[in-house]
């Protein structure tokens, strides 16, 4: 499982021109799943979205890091992103073989997300599946890549 976390003042996702989902301050996460992912990958992956400290005590502290976006109350956004499984070394056109097949990536990214509403923050989605644009206005920028 990949996750490319932004923490973010504001995000939100459209597709075919309508607003599905949006939040403020929080994290934007981009969601990839692998064909061997379990649900220990989710646990995982899941709790250390909701636990990092990604954000200072006051909107405008540049200084240490010391509240999780559960600390803070944030909000997320959480888009499914099956190309962040995209292996380019070879040839001219991404392979996506290590990412898990539709219906397998669909069933453990709603998992991931129910596992997310569980910290009763408030989590939009994209849809997946859809072409969706993604609008993110990135706080610091602060964008990191979890694997596991």
């Amino acid at each position: 499982m990949r996750v490319v976390i932004q923490r973010v003042k504001s995000s939100q996702v459209t597709v075919e021109g309508e607003t599905i989902g949006k939040i403020g301050r929080g994290l934007n996460l981009l969601v990839g799943i692998a064909s061997t992912d379990t649900d220990a990958e989710l646990d995982w992956m899941a709790r250390k979205c909701l636990d990092l400290r990604l954000f200072p005590r006051e909107v405008d502290d540049e200084s240490r890091w010391e509240l999780s976006v559960r600390d803070l109350g944030g909000e997320i956004l959480a888009i499914s992103q099956f190309t962040l499984y995209g292996d380019c070394r070879k040839g001219r056109r991404p392979s996506f073989s290590n990412s898990a097949a539709p219906p397998l990536a669909e069933q453990l990214y709603n998992r991931f997300v129910d596992k997310l509403r569980a910290s009763s923050l408030r989590v939009e989605t994209g849809c997946f599946g859809a072409m969706m644009q993604v609008s993110i206005e990135n706080d610091g920028p602060v964008t990191l890549l979890l694997e596991r």
